[in-house]
């Protein structure tokens, strides 16, 4: 296991346990080597993500009609590939506004779907925790410290085409592997990262406990401090000011 603290004393508010639990295993996954990306590579993921809320590039096409008509350079730490870079910095600061045009031209420059969704996985956490962290109004965690080892480049079998930008896995296959009721398809919310089954497991299991168990999603009985009807009101409104109409 990394050591880290997640220590959440310092905050007004109390912070259940297995908040700070699933932080550190968050981290401890960045850490570790991954299916398509090394363990040095998916800290500098994580470290990329911090980056990209200074990058000037960033504002610049933030500010812009369009992102595309911007021409530039990345604010980066020099350890990941150019296409990565751009991949990380425009989901983190810009995703309302990505485009399959532009996932294509990644591609184009030598990354893989696969590395694409790795990659995005560690983001999403990385942005997740940190902003656990500005709400609650604590310094951030420093990143962990990588893991040496190579990553595992298994791919899964039932890889499906053409139903989004990046391959999923077959649905119904999908939904028994993760659990769900028998002959259900599985939502492409969670089948998003399918084609990198370990970061679905990643997302899951921060999602636990930053909102709710796919089991409790099903119950609508208060399961947390405040009720459904609460949550999904400040999950909703979240979502509008992130500009993530799902």
């Amino acid at each position: 296991m990394v050591m880290t603290t997640f220590r959440y004393e310092p905050s007004p508010d109390p912070v259940r346990e297995d908040l700070a639990a699933s932080h550190r295993r968050a981290w401890d996954r960045i850490a570790r080597p991954g299916t398509w990306l090394t363990g040095e590579e998916r800290v500098a993921v994580a470290e990329e993500t911090r980056r990209a809320r200074d990058c000037e590039l960033c504002r610049r096409c933030k500010e812009a009609l369009s992102p595309l008509a911007i021409e530039g350079v990345h604010n980066h730490a020099g350890r990941l590939q150019a296409p990565m870079v751009d991949q990380i910095h425009r989901i983190t600061t810009d995703a309302a506004r990505l485009s399959e045009k532009w996932y294509q031209s990644l591609l184009q420059q030598g990354m893989s779907p696969e590395e694409y969704v790795e990659a995005l996985g560690v983001t999403v956490c990385t942005i997740s925790v940190d902003a656990f962290h500005h709400a609650m109004g604590l310094a951030l965690e420093p990143l962990p410290t990588a893991i040496a080892g190579e990553p595992s480049r298994v791919r899964p079998q039932d890889i499906v085409e053409g139903e989004a930008w990046v391959p999923l896995q077959n649905s119904r296959s999908f939904a028994e592997q993760i659990g769900l009721p028998s002959g259900a398809p599985a939502p492409y919310v969670i089948r998003a990262l399918s084609l990198v089954p370990k970061e679905v497991h990643a997302w899951d299991d921060l999602s636990q406990a930053q909102y709710l168990s796919k089991q409790q999603m099903m119950r609508f009985e208060k399961v947390r401090a405040i009720d459904r009807s609460q949550i999904e009101l400040v999950a909703g409104r979240v979502s509008a000011l992130n500009e993530c109409f799902y």
